[in-house]
């Protein structure tokens, strides 16, 4: 299929914007890649420390042999439940290396927090920095030099990002990105929401509010909604980087463990040792990160790759602008209803036909590069395909359901959920945002109402409770943004402001902090930059101030005269409280070096 012509443009566009940082990248890739195998070249100290802790045999194939070498970057702590199963990984890849002929050590590990802990107290403001600490982890861990290729197990949030900028850093390194897949369905995510309005109300306790969190939240693997985790598995897949089907199956199954084999055995294919030699720094090109671009609008994913993809695509040379996800959110239908889009989770969208009937229909649509290169096969016509195990208990491939299961969860192209991708860019005099759009009621696309302003999560819950919101507002909540204090996301602003929704007034959120994929169904103009603490035009909001959300105009407005807003001075707000306490006294460079959350709200481009 001929690729459709609006995602033709923005990927010449992307080409030719990119071209100087690219051929930059790529001449350092080709350059490491010429010089070979490093550790053939170590010392033979550095060697023999290399190899020291290894087992007779693995010893041996290293000291003597010259089979290739996996190394394994693992995001694994048994507290994160979305990584625990990854305990057992490093023995399962190492059993599958040997059995290829090959040798694989745990090359390093890289923190992993979980957001879902860290919702609404000070530990989340690290979250967003802990992307890039993780990169350079990644890049620690490599440094070593005695790989031949790399497979990476990570899933959540900051993980796979900041796991894909380290891996890129190597991009002469073949690599390949495993998954833990989803804890099976528990509560379902609407009953757990409804029991959190409740709560907010007065109306529940918090016996009953823990009870449905850990009926929903039971077990190992990721989380059910369709948050930042899950459309990161959905990206690693359409981005070429997982094998194909491997996104979603469940933790600790035997389908599950013949595809983490599986994986280790094909990284080892793609080294200069196989015949299929394939560095990552090729498989990420452009016509990669604009098939995430559009995986990302044809799902209604989350809001915060809005952010990681321009992370990640510069990492690659490659210059992604929020430009380019407008430009492709008005070509990308949405195809799925998952959770906070639909009542479906994500264990439903895979039981529905998953990943292999998406790409199938993006496909044949043209929204997707086919000849794109990927991990596994010519292109990805070749993830057109379900994974099932064989007699002998190896994973086989047969071709994907022609039609959806269950069209209330995943549609074909030719009869979507809505014609336009779930993400919206907004543009005014306060700056630029992302919008979700997915999960918001068409009625509520477009809000005007009189701001109030709240510099914390919880000033605005003591309003709420103290019953002075129960009125039409766009309720502003800022220095939130990066610089100001690491730009976390305000997630328990959703319970409050669904209950006011659910009282008939119409209300919004303005910020320039994050809101994550669990973006709920209040519309939500978020990542406004330039943010507070860098004199964004945000800071000169005052409570009163009519503002305009247009979701289907793709506008942020603020209907004061203009030249009375111009003359105001931004608001200031001395945040040294915080700073200090939970390891933020650490980040203190961190925040001085951030770039803009439109350019990545990296430190390694600010």
């Amino acid at each position: 299929m001929p690729i459709q012509s609006r995602v033709g443009e923005v990927t010449e566009r992307l080409v030719a914007r990119s071209r100087p940082t690219r051929a930059a990248y790529l001449a350092r890739l080709d350059k490491a890649a010429s010089q070979g195998v490093a550790r053939k070249k170590l010392g033979c100290a550095n060697f023999a420390h290399g190899f020291a802790a290894c087992g007779p045999g693995d010893k041996a194939a290293l000291k003597e042999g010259d089979a290739p070498n996996l190394g394994i970057v693992t995001a694994y702590n048994d507290m994160l439940s979305a990584h625990q199963p990854y305990e057992r990984y490093p023995e399962l890849i190492k059993a599958a290396a040997r059995a290829a002929g090959a040798t694989a050590q745990v090359a390093g590990g890289v923190p992993a927090m979980c957001d879902g802990v860290t919702q609404g107290e000070a530990g989340m403001e690290l979250s967003l920095f802990s992307r890039d600490v993780i990169a350079l982890s990644t890049a620690v861990a490599l440094s070593h030099q005695m790989f031949d290729a790399a497979v990476y197990l990570g899933i959540c949030d900051k993980i796979v990002p900041g796991l894909l900028i380290g891996a890129l850093s190597f991009g002469h390194l073949p690599a390949l990105f495993i998954p833990a897949g989803p804890m099976p369905s528990g509560l379902s995510n609407d009953e757990k929401s409804k029991i959190r309005q409740l709560y907010a109300e007065g109306k529940a306790t918090r016996a009953e509010l823990l009870e449905a969190e850990a009926k929903a939240y039971h077990g190992p693997g990721t989380c059910t909604f369709y948050g930042t985790a899950n459309t990161n598995q959905m990206l690693m897949e359409i981005m070429g980087l997982h094998l194909p089907g491997a996104s979603f199956v469940n933790p600790n199954t035997p389908l599950r463990d013949a595809l983490t084999a599986l994986g280790a055995k094909r990284a080892l294919e793609l080294t200069g040792k196989g015949n299929s030699f394939t560095p990552i720094g090729h498989v990420i090109d452009e016509r990669a990160v604009v098939n995430g671009v559009v995986g990302l609008h044809a799902t209604g994913g989350s809001t915060n790759l809005t952010i990681h993809l321009i992370a990640m695509a510069a990492a690659a040379g490659i210059a992604l602008t929020w430009d380019d996800f407008a430009d492709l959110a008005e070509v990308t239908p949405l195809l799925a209803r998952v959770y906070p889009n639909g009542k479906a989770d994500v264990n439903h969208f895979q039981a529905a036909g998953g990943m292999a009937v998406l790409i199938r229909e993006l496909l044949g649509a043209g929204l997707l590069h086919g000849d794109a290169r990927t991990v596994w096969g010519e292109g990805l016509a070749d993830y057109v395909v379900e994974p099932t195990l064989s007699e002998s208990g190896a994973v086989a491939y047969r071709p994907a359901a022609t039609n959806s299961h269950d069209e209330t969860v995943l549609r074909g192209a030719a009869a979507p959920f809505q014609a336009t991708g779930g993400l919206r860019v907004l543009e005014g005099p306060l700056g630029r945002a992302v919008i979700k759009t997915s999960a918001v009621a068409k009625e509520r696309h477009l809000i005007e109402a009189p701001a109030r302003v709240f510099h914390t999560q919880e000033d605005l819950h003591v309003a709420f409770r103290a019953g002075e919101l129960n009125r039409d507002l766009v309720l502003v909540v800022r220095f939130q943004g990066p610089r100001a204090n690491g730009m976390p996301e305000l997630h328990k602003l959703m319970p409050p402001i669904g209950v006011l929704q659910d009282r008939g007034f119409k209300v919004a959120l303005v910020t320039d902090g994050r809101l994550s994929g669990a973006s709920g169904k209040a519309p939500a103009a978020l990542h406004v930059t330039p943010e507070a603490a860098d004199g964004g035009a945000i800071a000169k909001i005052r409570d009163g101030d009519m503002i305009r959300l247009d979701a289907a105009a793709g506008r942020l407005d603020v209907l004061v005269d203009a030249q009375e807003f111009a003359a105001r001075a931004p608001a200031t707000l001395d945040l040294s409280a915080e700073h200090v306490g939970v390891g933020r006294e650490l980040f203190g460079a961190f925040r001085n070096q951030v770039g803009r959350a439109d350019c990545g709200a990296s430190i390694f481009a600010g």
